[in-house]
């Protein structure tokens, strides 16, 4: 283990109630999924409520931060009607994220540098509230400087790119990308910021980022959900974390 301590692992569990949702019904519940991932060991719950509600709703965020006993990571764009949500339930975490409609996923990482000016004050009531606030960025240098400046506790790395060049067999770019990753964790660290990252890891893809040091927690969803289809939650979970473990550990 090296000396900045064990990784973290939050299971991020949208896209179970984005099965729900496509019934119609009250099934799959995505409490009893986070309970499940909790159960098997998982360190926290990330659930990204969207302006479209197409996964998590309002009900699932409130239900989660009652019935859970581990952390809840709440993701959300940086909108008035999110703060609000935010503000009543009070996790201990939010996560903002860049948000399109008409995106399949979070597409690339937040502005921060951009729009220092309006989130600087948007988060100074959530910090105030007892949320640690992350901001979901790429490796740009003036990304994380810009999350420094404004008071984010964390910054969550995009690996969105990484794992696209890794599936698609680009290994030398995906090499490079890495290299960015890592000169980007590097550098939140100094600046005192917690570093977390995410965004399509799966087991084979996993190790290289989990070997980062700066890098505390992943936060990791669809695949689990995927993998669990044929496995089972517990041991999707499981197996992950087995990949991770053994990739901090550099075996």
């Amino acid at each position: 283990m090296n000396s900045f301590g064990k990784l973290r692992l939050g299971v991020n569990i949208d896209h179970v109630a984005t099965l729900r949702n496509a019934r119609g019904t009250v099934w799959p519940d995505p409490l009893r999924a986070a309970l499940l991932a909790e159960a098997a060991g998982a360190d926290g719950i990330t659930a990204h409520l969207r302006e479209d509600r197409r996964h998590i709703r309002d009900a699932d965020m409130a239900a989660l931060k009652a019935g859970l006993g581990i952390p809840l990571n709440f993701e959300c764009a940086a909108t008035d009607e999110m703060q609000a949500i935010v503000l009543a339930i009070r996790p201990h975490a939010v996560c903002l994220v860049p948000e399109k409609r008409e995106e399949r996923t979070t597409e690339g990482g937040l502005d921060v540098a951009g729009d220092e000016a309006r989130l600087a004050p948007f988060i100074a009531p959530l910090r105030a509230a007892g949320c640690r606030v992350s901001m979901f960025i790429g490796h740009d240098p003036r990304q994380i400087e810009a999350s420094a400046r404004i008071g984010a506790a964390v910054v969550e790395l995009h690996t969105g790119h990484y794992s696209d060049l890794h599936a698609e067999g680009r290994l030398d770019e995906a090499a490079i990308e890495l290299q960015a990753l890592q000169r980007g964790a590097a550098l939140a660290h100094a600046l005192g910021l917690e570093v977390h990252a995410g965004h399509g890891l799966t087991y084979d893809n996993v190790a290289p980022i989990a070997a980062i040091p700066q890098v505390m927690e992943l936060n990791i969803g669809h695949f689990l959900i995927g993998e669990a289809v044929f496995l089972g939650l517990e041991d999707a979970i499981a197996e992950m974390r087995h990949r991770m473990t053994q990739a901090r550990r550099g075996s």
